[in-house]
């Protein structure tokens, strides 16, 4: 189950309140506000003011706009940057992480305890 946890809070080992982030407006516009999207227009960067759980699916981010307002994404909605503002290529490898379940299903042992009759 570890290796679950650690899937679900991959956001907080790669960034910090405080971090600067660039959002991907092609992944969040339909969910935005007019003001919103002219905001990230004016400039993609936004700072981390907090975390919020989304949904059951992950943990998301609060972001301080160039407006001075905050809206919260995803996390595949934003990009991380390292120290000199460029962005941090993420690790998306979704096959690793459904290897879990397939790993946890392995590890079950399924008997069919009814015999089933041969149709004829």
């Amino acid at each position: 189950m570890t290796r679950y946890n650690n899937l679900k809070m991959s956001i907080l080992d790669n960034v910090k309140i405080g971090n600067s982030v660039q959002v991907n407006l092609e992944l969040s516009k339909d969910r935005l506000t007019k003001e919103t999207i002219d905001a990230i227009n004016v400039s993609s960067l936004g700072k981390i003011s907090d975390f919020k759980i989304t949904d059951g699916k992950g943990i998301g981010v609060i972001l301080r706009l160039s407006n001075g307002k905050e809206q919260w994404f995803f996390e595949d909605e934003i990009d991380f940057l390292d120290e000199n503002g460029n962005v941090i290529k993420k690790n998306n490898d979704k096959k690793e992480n459904s290897n879990f379940i397939f790993d946890f299903l392995r590890e079950l042992n399924y008997e069919n305890k009814k015999k089933s009759k041969r149709l004829t």
